[in-house]
C-alpha cells in the first residue's frame, strides 16, 4: 500500500483548545499551565495522549507507569507534548463476572476521551488481554493517529525443574488435584512460580495473542509483542514508540490507513501460525467492525485452515513467551508466512513502511521454538469454524490445542443448563458420564452469562480423570482462556439465551463433530428442533437489574460478529465537540 504523508506543518486538532487568544483558548491553556508548562509548549506541536491502563488491580499492567515515563521521554525527544491519561482498565484475573463484559464499556470510554480531549495522537499502553482490544476499538472509532505498546509477558515460571506456564499450569494442576495426582500443598507451592515477574501471561494466552495481533495488524512497532515485561528492551520499545507517534501525527497516519482488510487477513494467518487464542477471533471481529472492514467467521476459517502452527508454546506446545522472544519473536513468524505466500507484504504498518520491509531480515535463533513447517505442531492450525444445525451461525475450535483422536467424534450429550448447574453436579460420582460423552454447557454466551465468561473449558469429572483420561469433547456458547487447552468447541451461535439450538439440547441426545468437515450436528430432525424451540422459554438472568449490565445484556451482539454493541459499530471520527465555556 502506498501512503502519502500529510504536509507539515498544519493546524492540529489540539489547537482548537490551545491555539489562539480567545477566552476559551485561555481557559483551556491557562488551567493546564498550573502544572508548570511553559507557554511555548502550546505553539502547535503535537499533543500526544498516553492512554495508560495501569491499575493496582490489573496486575498484568502493574508496571505500565514506568513504561509511560519512557513513552513521555520519546515524545519529548521528538518535539511532542506528552500527556498521560488514565483509562478504564479491565483485568481478567480480578473482574467479575468477567472482564469481557467490560471490554465494550472500556472501548466506549476510551473513544469518548479521545474525541473530547485535546490530543492529536495516542499511545495505547496496554497489557491484560481486554485492554488491548478495548483501546484499539476506541482508536478505530475516532481514527486519531494511534500506536500500541504492550507491557510484555512475564518471565518463565519454574517449579521443581519444569516450566510453569501462567494459566496453563493452573488448569493442568487443578485437574491433577481432582485426579489425585497432586496434593493441595504442592499446588500452593506452585502458585508463586506461575507469576514471578511483572507482565502478562507467559503462555500464548489471549494477552500475548492480542499483542501479536496488534503487531500483525501493523498497529505496533516490529518486535513489540514478545519482549518480556521486565527486560530493558521493553523500556526501549516504549521510548521509541513515543518518538514514532509524533511523526505519525505529522504524517496524519491513522488507524484506518493501517487496519485494512489485508492487515486483518495477515493477522488471521499469524494467529494460526502462533497457535493463538480463540478470543482473538471475537476481538478482531469487533475491531474490524469499528474501523469499517467487512470481516466474518468465514474469513477466519478460509484464511487459517492451511496455516501450520509453528510456534511451540504452551498451551499447544512446550515453551513460553521468553523463549519465543529469544528465538526472534513475531518478525520470524511473519517472515515465514511471507516466504510461503501467506502474507500481504505491502500492508502498511505504524512505521510508515510495509510489513515485509520490517521482517524480511528476521533470523530464527531457535528452531525448536519456532519450528520448521515440516515439524509444525499441526499442519492445519488457525481456528476451525464449525457449522450445522447445532450452530447455524458457527462455533469455533482451536485445533492446535485439541486431541487429534477427538476431532471426529459422536457421543451422548450430558447437559449442564448453566455454570452453576455444572459446578453443582460435575464432582458427583453418580453423574452418568464417561469419556465418550459430549459435555454441553448452556447460557454462558454474551447475553446468557452477561459478558461471556471463560468457562467453556469445563474441567472433566473426577471419575473420568481417575481413569487417566485428560480430554473430552466440550461444547458451549462460552469462551475459554487463551491459556487453556482441550477439544473445546466455543462461541456456539446463536447462543442459548438468544434461542439458538443449543438451548434445546437434552441429556441423551447424540452429537456429532467433524472438524475436518467443519460440521457440528445434533442428531434431531429439523421438525424435532422446531418443536423444542417452540416450547422453549428464555431463562431469567438475575444479574441483569439495571446499570451497565442492563445495557450490555440488551445491546450486545453475538460472538459470531464480535460481541460488540450494535450502536458502536463504524468509525464516528474525531470532530472536536462544541466548546461550552
Amino acid at each position: 500500500m502506498t501512503f502519502k504523508p500529510a504536509q507539515w506543518p498544519r493546524k492540529l486538532r489540539s489547537q482548537e483548545w490551545y491555539g489562539g487568544t480567545s477566552r476559551d483558548n485561555i481557559y483551556h491553556r491557562g488551567w493546564l499551565k498550573n502544572q508548570g508548562y511553559p507557554h511555548d509548549l502550546f505553539d502547535g506541536r503535537p499533543v500526544i495522549g498516553i492512554l495508560n491502563t495501569w491499575s493496582d488491580l490489573t496486575p498484568c499492567n502493574g508496571h505500565l507507569r514506568e513504561l509511560a515515563e519512557k513513552v513521555k521521554a520519546g515524545v519529548w525527544e521528538a518535539g511532542g507534548f506528552p500527556v498521560e491519561v488514565p483509562v478504564f482498565s479491565a483485568s481478567e484475573n480480578t473482574f467479575r463476572p468477567t472482564a469481557m463484559m467490560y471490554r465494550n464499556l472500556a472501548a466506549m470510554a476510551v473513544e469518548e476521551q479521545m474525541r473530547a480531549q485535546p490530543i492529536d495522537g495516542a499511545v495505547l499502553l496496554v497489557g491484560c488481554d481486554k485492554t488491548t482490544p478495548s483501546l484499539m476499538m476506541g482508536a478505530a472509532s475516532t481514527d486519531i493517529p494511534s500506536i500500541v505498546v504492550t507491557g510484555g509477558p512475564m518471565l518463565n515460571g519454574w517449579f521443581r525443574g519444569e516450566r510453569v506456564g501462567s494459566g496453563t499450569a493452573l488448569w493442568q494442576m487443578s485437574e491433577d488435584i481432582k485426579a489425585g495426582k497432586m496434593s493441595q500443598d504442592d499446588f500452593l507451592d506452585a502458585e508463586q512460580a506461575m507469576s514471578r515477574s511483572s507482565g502478562t501471561c507467559n503462555t500464548m494466552g489471549t494477552a500475548s495473542t492480542m499483542a501479536s495481533m496488534a503487531e500483525a495488524l501493523g498497529m505496533a512497532l516490529s518486535g513489540n509483542a514478545t519482549i518480556p515485561g521486565v527486560d530493558a528492551r521493553r523500556r526501549v520499545m516504549a521510548q521509541i514508540t513515543g518518538r514514532r507517534i509524533v511523526q505519525m501525527v505529522k504524517d496524519d497516519l491513522k488507524p484506518s490507513d493501517i487496519m485494512t482488510k489485508q492487515a486483518f487477513e495477515n493477522a488471521i494467518r499469524v494467529n494460526g501460525a502462533i497457535g493463538g487464542s480463540t478470543n482473538a477471533l471475537i476481538h478482531l471481529l469487533a475491531i474490524a467492525g469499528r474501523v469499517g472492514v467487512d470481516l466474518t467467521l468465514d474469513d477466519w476459517d478460509r484464511l487459517g485452515r492451511d496455516v501450520p502452527t509453528i510456534v511451540n508454546l504452551m498451551p499447544s506446545g512446550k515453551y513460553l513467551m521468553e523463549e519465543f522472544f529469544y528465538a526472534g519473536g513475531l518478525p520470524v513468524v511473519l517472515k515465514r508466512l511471507g516466504e510461503a505466500g501467506m502474507l500481504h507484504k505491502d500492508a502498511l504498518t505504524v512505521s510508515g513502511a510495509g510489513v515485509w520491509d520490517e521482517v524480511k531480515d528476521a533470523v530464527n535463533w531457535n528452531e525448536d521454538v519456532i519450528l520448521p513447517v515440516e515439524k509444525a505442531l499441526t499442519q492445519s492450525g488457525g481456528i476451525a469454524v464449525l457449522k450445522g444445525n447445532l450452530a447455524p451461525s458457527g462455533a469455533v475450535l482451536k485445533p492446535s490445542a485439541a486431541t487429534p483422536e477427538l476431532m471426529q467424534h459422536r457421543g451422548r450429550a450430558v447437559v449442564f443448563e448453566d455454570i452453576d448447574d455444572y459446578k453443582a453436579r460435575i464432582n458427583d460420582d453418580a453423574l452418568d458420564i464417561d469419556e465418550t460423552c459430549v459435555m454441553v454447557l448452556k447460557n454462558c454466551g454474551p447475553r446468557g452469562y452477561p459478558g461471556m465468561s471463560e468457562v467453556g473449558n469445563m474441567g472433566l469429572p473426577p471419575k473420568v480423570l481417575k481413569k487417566g483420561i485428560t480430554d473430552m469433547v466440550r461444547i458451549s456458547d462460552a469462551r475459554m482462556s487463551g491459556t487453556a487447552y482441550g477439544t473445546v468447541i466455543l462461541h456456539t451461535a446463536p447462543e442459548a439465551a438468544a434461542g439458538g439450538p443449543l438451548a434445546i439440547v437434552q441429556t441423551g441426545d447424540m452429537i456429532e463433530i467433524d472438524v475436518a468437515g467443519r460440521r457440528i450436528h445434533l442428531d434431531l430432525t429439523d421438525e424435532e428442533i422446531a418443536v423444542r424451540l417452540a416450547d422453549w422459554t428464555a431463562p431469567e438472568v438475575p444479574a441483569v437489574n439495571g446499570g451497565y449490565t442492563r445495557l450490555y445484556h440488551d445491546a450486545v451482539e453475538g460472538a459470531d460478529t464480535g460481541a460488540d454493541f450494535s450502536f458502536l459499530k463504524g468509525c464516528r471520527g474525531n470532530e472536536v465537540p462544541r466548546d461550552s465555556h
